[in-house]
């Protein structure tokens, strides 16, 4: 059991920076001191955090296929947190990408408007974690 318990914590360590990143990333950008047109980095820093939460979401599953042979059963209640992580996840992904293509060309009412959003997508992922844990 111990090389699948090191892949899963490793995975696990990826999966909290990413979920660290995402959330305090966004916080961080509209924190009063902060100056908005300064947001790029960070919008860099959350895109590919959104990507590390994506594939370490995509290992857990990929590592219980390797060992044993099927994914986690899952009660409905986690079922249901787990499609909301992806929805929030691929959301926030798309929407940081495109604020890093579209951005530059945004006043800074919608520029914070994105970042707003982008801390939502971050909460509604730890929250939906936190049910998908407890209730597997």
């Amino acid at each position: 059991m111990w090389p699948e318990n090191l892949v899963y914590a490793l995975t696990q360590v990826v999966h909290n920076f990413g979920a660290a990143a995402v959330l305090g990333g966004a916080v961080f950008v509209l924190w009063p001191a902060f100056k908005l047109e300064d947001g790029r980095t960070f919008a860099w820093l959350i895109l590919f955090a959104w990507g590390a939460q994506i594939a370490s979401g995509g290992l857990f599953g990929l590592t219980s296929l390797y060992y044993y042979g099927k994914t986690p059963d899952l009660s409905s209640i986690a079922m249901a947190a787990l499609a909301i992580k992806v929805i929030a996840a691929i959301a926030g992904f798309l929407l940081a990408a495109f604020y890093l293509v579209r951005g530059r060309e945004w006043d800074r009412v919608r520029v914070q408007r994105t970042f707003r959003a982008l801390a939502a997508l971050g909460a509604t992922a730890l929250t939906a974690a936190a049910f998908l844990r407890w209730f597997s």
